[in-house]
C-alpha cells in the first residue's frame, strides 16, 4: 500500500492513482513487491529535525528514506522536504514536479537496495532515476 502524508507543510500531491501505478511499475521492474510505503512531504525544518534525531546529521537534505523491507517486499517511510525540492528545481532548472518525481523515485530505489555513497553507486542511481522518470505519464 502506498500512502501520502504532509507534516509541517501544506503540500498535497495530485494524480495519486497515476503516481501509485508508476511506482508499482518501478517496483515490479526491480523484481520487488510493494508492502507499506509512506511518503511524508514536509518542510526543511521538519526533515532537519529527523536528520539530527535519527541519523545524527546536522544538515538539510531533500529526502530521507527509512527502510523496513522484508526480503523482496519493500516497505518504508520516505520523508521529502518540499522546501528543498523547490530550491533544487530552481538550482537545476527543472520543473518542480519533475524534481519531486526524481526525489520520490530516489527514495523508492533506496528501498530496492540501491545506495548512493560512492561515485559508481551515484551513477547507477542517476541512471535508474532517469530511466524511470521517462516512464511517468502525468
Amino acid at each position: 500500500m502506498i500512502r501520502f502524508f504532509s507534516e509541517n507543510c501544506s503540500f498535497k500531491l495530485t494524480d495519486l492513482r497515476k503516481i501509485k501505478y508508476w511506482i508499482a511499475d518501478v517496483v515490479k521492474d526491480e523484481n520487488k513487491t510493494i508492502g507499506n510505503i509512506n511518503f511524508i512531504f514536509c518542510s526543511d525544518d521538519y526533515i532537519l529535525d529527523i536528520n539530527k534525531k535519527y541519523l545524527n546529521h546536522d544538515y538539510f537534505t531533500d529526502v530521507i528514506t527509512f527502510d523496513f523491507c522484508d526480503d523482496s517486499k519493500i516497505s518504508g517511510d520516505i520523508f521529502i522536504s518540499i522546501d528543498s525540492v523547490r530550491a533544487n528545481s530552481i538550482a537545476y532548472k527543472q520543473l518542480f514536479m519533475e524534481e519531486l518525481y526524481r526525489v520520490m523515485i530516489h527514495g523508492i530505489l533506496h528501498l530496492c537496495s540501491y545506495k548512493d555513497s560512492t561515485k559508481l553507486e551515484i551513477a547507477l542511481m542517476r541512471s535508474k532515476e532517469n530511466n524511470y522518470l521517462k516512464k511517468i505519464t502525468i
